[in-house]
């Protein structure tokens, strides 16, 4: 990632479990015309969210480029015009989950529970019941989902913040968003799971559920809480 961000430009060629997490970004930046993506990166940096974690914005934020015009990923490889912070953080840690239990499963344990602060893969025995963290009050919860064999991934734009902004940026504006607050999203996999709590920030939820098989719960800037139709528990609030 540091030669994609420092160099002029070019193809570079990325490992065999680096197709999926690429695909799912490719379906995110066009199911959320260009507000999720993962050349937010640069953007991050400059809000403040830097590698000194210096909390503090830049003067200026650099608008985030449009992926047709900064890369191409062609299956296998990624095609830069020159540099690009690449920023895989949406979906990137229940992608991991998923891998760690690829590993299990390899090794022939196929009942598990893998818990990734907020990103949760559980894969046989009972189902689990999840309490949904409140982001205004960490000591409540707003409600709780029922885990059966998939994943469940949270996001908040209270974690991770800082005076004046926090890491969920809108590609599109290149400014944090604050429509909604936080979001649970249940998918077969962490990968989906986690990046489709990414994109109901920016996205109409039945907008995604043309694209994506997932339930859902997000709560709004005001306090009110959304879910689907089909989400497995219970909402309070």
């Amino acid at each position: 990632m540091h030669r994609i961000a420092t160099g002029a430009g070019g193809r570079f060629e990325f490992p065999d479990d680096a197709p999926a997490l690429f695909a799912l970004y490719r379906d995110l930046y066009d199911c959320t015309a260009g507000a999720v993506s993962p050349l937010v990166g640069r953007a991050l940096e400059q809000w403040g969210y830097d590698s000194a974690y210096s909390l503090r914005a830049a003067s200026v934020i650099d608008p985030v480029p449009r992926w047709d015009d900064a890369i191409a990923w062609d299956g296998s490889a990624l095609e830069t015009v020159g540099p690009v912070v690449v920023d895989v953080g949406a979906a990137g840690k229940g992608y991991l989950v998923d891998l760690v239990g690829g590993v299990l499963a390899d090794a022939g344990i196929h009942s598990f529970t893998i818990d990734a602060s907020g990103d949760i893969v559980h894969r046989g025995g009972r189902a689990l019941r999840v309490a949904l963290e409140d982001p205004r009050d960490a000591r409540k919860a707003i409600g709780v989902a029922t885990l059966g064999d998939g994943a469940l991934c949270a996001s908040a734009t209270t974690r991770r913040a800082w005076p004046g902004a926090h890491h969920m940026i809108d590609a599109i504006t290149g400014l944090p968003t604050d429509a909604v607050i936080a979001t649970w999203a249940a998918a077969p996999t962490g990968l989906v799971a986690d990046g489709l709590a990414t994109a109901l920030f920016f996205a109409d939820p039945a907008g995604l559920a043309d694209r994506f098989d997932f339930e859902w719960v997000r709560m709004l800037r005001s306090g009110e809480v959304q879910s689907s139709a089909g989400f497995d528990g219970e909402v309070f609030a």
